[in-house]
């Protein structure tokens, strides 16, 4: 039994570890945005998400992100992602349906 609550503990924290966000700070600002042409809406309900900048913590420079059409949720309206400027450098706040 104290076998079983070992693993438990283990297994509960490494599945908490890998759900948990990683906040990445980024010295520099991001570029400005990059004006898009949206296209036709391709069906009924889509909404324009529009493109944005994202980190490449790898070759530590920002690559564009290009916008693309989404189903909305019923009675959901989408709020855009936005780069924020912190005492620590400049962080990606996500985008998210409201």
């Amino acid at each position: 039994m104290r076998l079983f609550k070992i693993i438990l503990v283990v297994i509960t924290f490494a599945l908490l570890g890998a759900c948990a966000a990683h906040t990445v700070y980024v010295r520099r600002p991001p570029p400005p945005l990059i004006v898009e042409v949206k296209p036709l809406p391709p069906y009924p309900r889509a909404v324009w998400i529009s493109g944005h900048w994202r980190w490449d913590h790898r070759h530590r420079r920002y690559v564009w992100v290009a916008g693309h059409w989404r189903k909305a949720p019923p009675g959901r309206v989408w709020v855009n992602g936005f780069w924020e400027k912190t005492p620590r450098g400049w962080i990606w706040v996500k985008g998210y349906w409201r």
